[in-house]
């Protein structure tokens, strides 16, 4: 397995290594002592409303386990939005709701302390985009609910600020400036960024905005081919599934801002969402994700389930033709496999670390493309069909370089053995059947990154 995996001390939290900020290089996100932050986030949009504190206690337990240290959740649904105790976030009026014996507001703070005594960073989308498009904050309610929310939230150290959720940013960007520069004016300890419509990157809107730290995109739940009849486009045709693209064409905005896929496809939801007798997306396809978008450059991803984001359970309209509860969906191969991408991350030098497709000779496209990265004494390649792949060894340092084959979904590492410093041709480790995607890893023979 791999080394030098980041794991915190006896009675440490992350955080105690300092509050989250952009890298030097404006690429990847780090504490203030300069220890990297892999954002391995996990998609709960429901968690305020549907579950309760000991279903919230073991949902953030799990989490944990897996080893996610983001969680995303929609803080409003609706206004109001009724807590899993049936306690609405305002009042008849309209007015925040505060002062219930056990208030919405107190369990959103019992689910942020939580998710804290789990390592577990809590991603807040303030109030979800639907809600801002049909009119349920203006300009005025914007300001009085991002200084309720900065002034209740500022204090603890396991937030990042997230605007938008699922939306345009030019449908009333003047909520969404005034709840974001409210927000930043009073908390200036954590993060913010912004969560866009499918198929868009927040850069789009607010690459010149002074309150967004990081960009994120939404590569969405369509495959290849599924235009879906979408006459504003902003793709071209057929690289629906090209999530590593989004990267690049963030960087194109300036200044140069961190970037990650914060809502790919989800495991067990149809192609496209809405027909069920689609496909559903599995476990080898959300890996693939993953491994795309980061080795493109992300600083980290968000992993999504259909079941989990809504915490379907019998009682609840099942979205998206749910066919599973959500506790069933913790034991889904993709939610427990995501780890052995931010082990892979951790374990190598990793400030360094730059997409490079040079690296590969004679790429595919499509499911057959080879996504290449690599620092200064290591080279890593994504292959998603196991095909035969030519690689350059010289692309990294050092006259002999180390090789190991890395299973996606177990994190299993196979020697491959040492190799002169020239391209070579490199024939996948064949695993137990099924899709088996994996990493080549190829390291300066000097350097010690991996235990063989």
């Amino acid at each position: 397995m791999l080394a030098f995996i980041a794991t915190t001390g006896q009675g440490q939290k992350l955080w105690d290594d300092g509050r989250l900020k952009v890298s030097d290089n404006q690429r990847f996100l780090q504490y203030e002592n300069g220890k990297p932050f892999f954002w391995l986030g996990e998609t709960a949009w429901l968690m305020p409303e549907r579950l309760k504190r000991e279903e919230v206690e073991y949902y953030l337990q799990t989490c944990h386990e897996a080893e996610y240290n983001m969680v995303q959740v929609q803080v409003l649904n609706g206004v109001p939005s009724f807590n899993a105790y049936g306690v609405p976030s305002h009042d008849k009026q309209g007015h925040l709701l505060t002062d219930a014996p056990y208030s919405y507001w107190d369990h959103m703070d019992y689910i942020i302390d939580v998710a804290a005594k789990n390592d577990i960073y809590v991603g807040m989308v303030c109030i979800w985009g639907s809600l801002v498009k049909g009119g349920k904050l203006s300009v005025e309610q914007a300001k009085t609910y991002g200084t309720f929310l900065a002034n209740r939230y500022k204090n603890r150290p396991n937030i990042v600020w997230i605007m938008g959720g699922d939306i345009q940013g030019d449908i009333h960007p003047e909520v969404w400036e005034t709840l974001a520069t409210t927000i930043k004016q009073i908390d200036k300890n954590h993060l913010m960024t912004y969560h866009p419509r499918g198929r868009y990157t927040s850069a789009h809107w607010w690459s010149q905005a002074s309150w967004i730290d990081f960009h994120t995109f939404q590569s969405g739940h369509r495959r290849y081919g599924q235009r879906m009849g979408n006459k504003d486009y902003p793709i071209p045709d057929n690289t629906e599934e090209d999530n590593w693209m989004y990267v690049d064409s963030t960087w194109a905005y300036k200044p140069l801002k961190p970037v990650l896929d914060d809502e790919p496809i989800y495991e067990g939801i149809p192609q496209g969402l809405h027909d069920a007798n689609e496909p559903l997306w599995q476990a080898c396809d959300v890996r693939r994700y993953a491994y795309w978008s980061v080795f493109a450059g992300s600083c980290g991803h968000t992993y999504g389930n259909n079941a989990i984001m809504q915490f379907y359970r019998e009682g609840y309209p099942p979205a998206y033709h749910c066919r599973k509860t959500w506790t069933e969906a913790l034991h889904d191969p993709g939610f427990n496999q995501m780890k052995y991408l931010k082990h892979l991350m951790l374990a190598l030098p990793y400030f360094e670390r730059v997409p490079d497709q040079s690296i590969v000779i004679d790429n595919g496209m499509k499911y057959d493309r080879l996504a290449a990265t690599r620092g200064t004494d290591y080279l890593l390649v994504y292959n998603y069909t196991s095909r035969a792949m030519k690689i350059d060894l010289r692309k990294i340092s050092g006259a002999r370089k180390k090789v190991w084959w890395m299973d996606a979904s177990t994190g299993r590492l196979t020697w491959l053995g040492e190799y002169d410093n020239r391209v070579f041709t490199f024939r996948p480790h064949k695993t137990m059947g099924g899709i088996e995607d994996g990493v080549l890893i190829a390291i300066d023979a000097s350097k010690d990154y991996l235990n063989n």
